[in-house]
């Protein structure tokens, strides 16, 4: 072939293999456009794969603070709790009073310490009469969750049944009007003569009764669920014998949403020929708790 010939020949190769390589380049921009479009539509349906995907987050909790715990309480509650504090306030308040009381009102409470108001806080209350003492305490704990798949109620919820668990609640919730069954108290036993729930009556031991029921050596009160109280509510009661004398200890725990409240609630006496009443100490507890759990809700 002659030289010019060939000359050209390799020319119109190289030629021809630019325009095959620009063709394909071409066609991958075009299945690369295409490929990132689809990665787009991943993007704004997050579907699992996507490189900008990622779980929704829970949705926060219905509380995000605290009331303040010594005003939850209502004063005419307190004063039917604490015998002796409303015994205190009435005589601070009488009017022909010569040296009038100085002191704290003793129906105020007293605030527990803490570090964060928005996460816990509590109030405590004391009152002492000639035969006996009562305390008082209601404390809140705002749950939150740092799992964002978890919400707060869900995880309030937990810890809530953490609780149950360690206070050896079984069983289905009882009658949400908390009344016990005809001869029985709460707990199982033996009701009451009538009248044992007005002022004055043998059931109250801070009223120095005439009569008063017998001690029984196999008491055991059981705790058990409750309905009617927040989301979710279970009661411990428990009778403890000291060297001092006796003190019947009253938990109520509930929850409402993402808040947990416990009421605590005990009675002690130095004479060990009165038992603290678990009708009455638990009819109590519960009202205060309904009370609180009512506030709640009204928010």
């Amino acid at each position: 072939m002659p030289r010019r010939a060939k000359r050209y020949a390799t020319r119109a190769g190289f030629a021809s293999y630019a325009t095959s390589a620009a063709l394909v380049l071409a066609l991958a921009g075009t299945v690369t456009g295409c490929t990132g479009s689809s990665g787009g539509e991943d993007d704004k349906d997050g579907k699992p794969g996507s490189a900008s995907a990622s779980p929704s987050a829970a949705a926060p909790g219905k509380y995000d603070s605290l009331p303040e715990p010594c005003g939850t309480a209502g004063r005419s509650r307190l004063r039917d709790m604490l015998p002796g504090a409303a015994a205190a306030e009435d005589e601070s308040g009488e009017e022909n009073t010569a040296a009038p009381s100085t002191g704290p009102d003793p129906l105020e409470g007293e605030a527990s310490a803490t570090y964060d108001t928005d996460r816990s806080v509590g109030c405590r209350w004391k009152s002492a009469t000639t035969v006996g003492t009562r305390h008082l305490s209601v404390q809140f704990e705002r749950v939150v969750s740092y799992d964002p798949s978890i919400s707060d109620d869900e995880q309030a919820e937990r810890l809530y049944g953490e609780k149950a668990r360690k206070a050896g609640i079984s069983g289905t919730p009882g009658p949400a009007s908390g009344d016990p069954s005809p001869g029985k108290t709460p707990d199982g036993h033996a009701s009451p003569t009538a009248g044992d729930d007005e002022p004055g009556s043998s059931a109250d031991p801070d009223e120095a009764p005439d009569e008063t029921p017998s001690p029984t050596a196999e008491e055991d009160v059981a705790p058990r669920p409750l309905e009617g109280i927040g989301d979710a509510a279970y009661l411990d009661d428990a009778l403890h014998t000291a060297d001092s004398g006796l003190h019947r200890d009253i938990t109520l725990v509930f929850r409402t949403a993402n808040v947990i409240a416990t009421v605590e609630y005990d009675q002690w006496v130095t004479d060990k020929h009165r038992i603290p009443d678990s009708h009455e100490l638990q009819k109590k507890a519960r009202k205060l708790a309904e009370q609180l759990a009512g506030r709640f809700e009204e928010d």
